[in-house]
């Protein structure tokens, strides 16, 4: 369970999800953003993660947020109290496994959950229906899907956080190829560089295979017109997960058999950390990150290349991979009224033009449009145009991003894809009760 926890740590709101991926085991800072105590305002309690990857460095989200909440304080007449997690007081325990336990004592207010805890706390019945704030009237189809449990709404982003495969363009104009649609396309550009001395023609690490297995499996599911009808199959054990996963990890396999990946490194390298130096040098033509790493130079903001940011290959072409997180308010929030105001500011489309334009990023209102840097161009011209598979989906009864990491990792190690299939069928079964 703590590994599965330590990898949905990755998905946290934005770059947030940068400064996350240590999940806990970094020590983070104890004190609260907000500094005033004036008695005459009303309190809202917020449990969130804190931590910056790198102190020397501006995080950009926690500026935005900050900003968002600093001007709800303003309006509404009240504090936000931050209760942060701390790696020191917490130990071995991730921001997940605290969160989860916090939320079922009735600890805050507003929470910052991931999906995994969203869906289990949703089930629960632990989270407040957000369906009736103002805000989700402007709210893109797919973050109401997203972070819909049991019929209600418990969960709104910040942001639509968008996972894509980097490319360094110079390097596929020098090889005279074009930027791949198809599996097959994208099998044959890693040959042409295998063949022309690039070692490693995809640099990986331990986290987001699973995006080329999630843009493959789910590119019918959610573009096919018949959404609904397939979730609901997989939710009745009609169908097997595993037949939706079979291709990508075939992909995997044959990817890893023909070393345009390094099965061994990427299972023990962090994300960024462990490929992102190849792939800024111009070794490593191809690697995969979310939207937010393109506009940090602590990422991939600053190359001395041309880069491209494209969709994951599928059968439909260019595959964005979307993965939800979101804001949640307890059940039984000691101040509900007061956080239900202070979640609807935050999240108005004033609020979130405010957080997309400081973060650069896909804003969860359909009204809220922010100029992307031009190497994201290509995969928000995809989201634009409403192709993209959820990389999450509370509605779903098996959560998948972590589930699909967690069997990746298995391939990683040697798995066949035989077993990793039988894997996926004993996490249908169990999530079923079957």
């Amino acid at each position: 369970m703590n590994t599965k926890k330590l990898i949905m740590c990755t998905l946290l709101t934005g770059t947030i999800l940068l400064v996350m991926t240590a999940c806990g085991r970094r020590q983070m800072p104890d004190q609260n953003l907000i500094t005033d105590s004036s008695d005459d305002n009303q309190v809202v309690n917020m449990f969130t993660p804190m931590e910056k990857s790198n102190p020397n460095a501006d995080n950009t989200a926690r500026t935005a947020q900050e900003l968002t909440v600093i001007a709800a304080e303003k309006a509404l007449g009240v504090q936000v109290e931050y209760r942060t997690y701390t790696a020191e007081n917490y130990q071995e325990k991730t921001y997940d496994e605290v969160l989860v336990d916090r939320a079922r004592n009735n600890m805050d207010d507003i929470y910052l959950l991931n999906p995994d805890t969203l869906m289990l706390l949703g089930s629960e019945g632990n989270l407040a229906d957000l369906s009736n704030l103002e805000c989700v009237n402007n709210l893109r189809e797919v973050v109401k899907v997203a972070n819909t449990v049991d019929g209600k709404l418990v969960g709104i982003p910040q942001e639509v956080v968008a996972y894509g495969l980097f490319v360094n363009q110079d390097m596929f104009d020098q090889y005279h190829l074009k930027l791949p649609n198809t599996p097959e396309e994208f099998l044959e550009c890693c040959r042409v560089f295998k063949e022309n001395g690039i070692e490693t023609p995809v640099g990986a690490n331990r986290w987001w295979l699973e995006t080329f297995v999630l843009a493959q499996g789910f590119a019918d599911l959610y573009n096919g017109g018949n959404t609904e009808a397939e979730v609901a199959a997989l939710n009745s054990g009609e169908t097997k997960l595993s037949d939706y996963m079979r291709p990508g990890f075939e992909f995997l396999r044959e990817m890893i058999d023909k070393g345009y990946i390094d099965a061994e490194k990427a299972y023990i390298s962090e994300a960024i950390e462990g490929e992102g130096p190849d792939f800024l040098a111009g070794k490593t033509p191809i690697v995969m990150a979310y939207w937010g790493a393109a506009n940090s130079e602590t990422a991939y903001g600053k190359t001395d290349f041309n880069m491209q940011v494209i969709g994951f290959p599928s059968s439909r072409g260019q595959m964005p991979v979307v993965p939800m997180t979101g804001y949640g308010i307890s059940a039984n929030a000691e101040n509900m009224e007061i956080a239900m105001d202070t979640l609807d500011f935050i999240l108005s489309d004033e609020m979130l033009q405010l957080y997309s334009e400081n973060n650069k990023v896909i804003s969860p209102s359909k009204n809220v449009n922010v100029n992307c840097v031009d190497a994201l161009k290509p995969l928000n011209a995809r989201i634009n145009e409403g192709v993209y598979v959820l990389g999450s989906n509370a509605s779903m009864k098996i959560e998948q991003w972590g589930n699909i990491c967690l069997v990746v990792r298995e391939l990683l190690k040697g798995a066949s894809v035989d077993e990793c299939m039988a894997e996926f069928d004993r996490i249908q079964k169990e999530a079923l009760g079957q």
